[in-house]
């Protein structure tokens, strides 16, 4: 079976839009997906997001969330910019609407420059909740790997995260520390990891190791991730540009249970067939 799709990015980090609101085919199964996303030329992705009808009149349009290795997470804050934008590409003018997302709904706003802002809902910051084991919830942890000892933050976007302070993440031990971190004993979920260096309290720099995927262009629940845990620590303003390898987004986080906001660019790579 033929399906379209639309490849995009969102400031480099490549997705794959599948749009099934009409014929509402299900997903494929992990081997098809790891074979799209991580052998097919055509189609190789970071993350596909399958966008079906929604199931209530206010939303529209649902969508689920797939890494290149097949398996299935909660939430890409690129993806669902990638969706909106793919979404509103028909209408004339700013475009405000809701998805149904597998943590929630979503707001997304559409902008006549191209920019597409969406919520990524409350930070959660109970370990239990990202899931992290810990006895308690703190501002920043103690996790042994190997024979280093690290200070990261942990915190759930919908999916979890873990966040080091570097000094130079040109220089950080991406490709090393990241697979060690994200199948740590103590993220038994695993956890994409960020290494982030603050610039001032208005801009950061970002790389992130995502699960399931690897080093990616950019990630934009890391983005918020990174973004919220050094408001936390007191080292960032409300709104913050995030620079990554890929480009740049802007997260804002107002404090308490606001929803962190995502803001950047989502564009056409091109469209195609895949077969199922």
């Amino acid at each position: 079976m033929r399906v379209p799709f639309t490849k995009m990015h969102g400031a480099g980090n490549v997705i794959l839009v599948v749009d099934q609101r009409e014929q509402n085919l299900p997903p494929p199964d992990g081997d098809s997906i790891r074979r799209l996303g991580m052998v097919d030329k055509d189609t190789r992705f970071d993350q596909m997001m399958w966008v079906s009808a929604p199931s209530d009149t206010q939303s529209l349009a649902s969508y689920r969330v797939f890494n290149a290795d097949g398996s299935e997470v909660e939430q890409c804050g690129n993806g669902v910019r990638c969706v909106a934008k793919k979404l509103a590409a028909d209408k004339q003018g700013h475009q405000k609407f809701t998805l149904q997302s597998p943590v929630g709904l979503i707001s997304a706003d559409v902008f006549t420059d191209g920019q597409v802002a969406v919520t990524m809902g409350r930070p959660e910051f109970e370990p239990a909740k990202i899931p992290f084991l810990a006895e308690h919830t703190a501002d920043d942890y103690a996790l042994s790997v190997g024979e280093e000892e690290l200070r990261i933050c942990a915190v759930s976007m919908g999916n979890p995260h873990c966040v080091l302070m570097v000094n130079d993440v040109r220089a950080a031990p991406v490709a090393v520390l990241g697979p060690k971190i994200e199948y740590h004993e103590r993220f038994p979920e695993r956890v994409n990891v960020g290494f982030m260096s603050i610039t001032d309290r208005e801009n950061i720099r970002l790389r992130v190791h995502e699960r399931g995927v690897g080093e990616t262009a950019a990630c934009g629940t890391g983005a918020c991730a990174a973004v919220v845990s050094g408001q936390r620590l007191g080292l960032l303003d409300e709104a913050v540009f995030v620079s990554l390898p890929g480009g740049q987004v802007v997260v804002s986080w107002r404090g308490g249970d606001t929803a962190a906001w995502l803001k950047g660019d989502a564009v056409v790579i091109n469209d195609g067939m895949m077969n199922l």
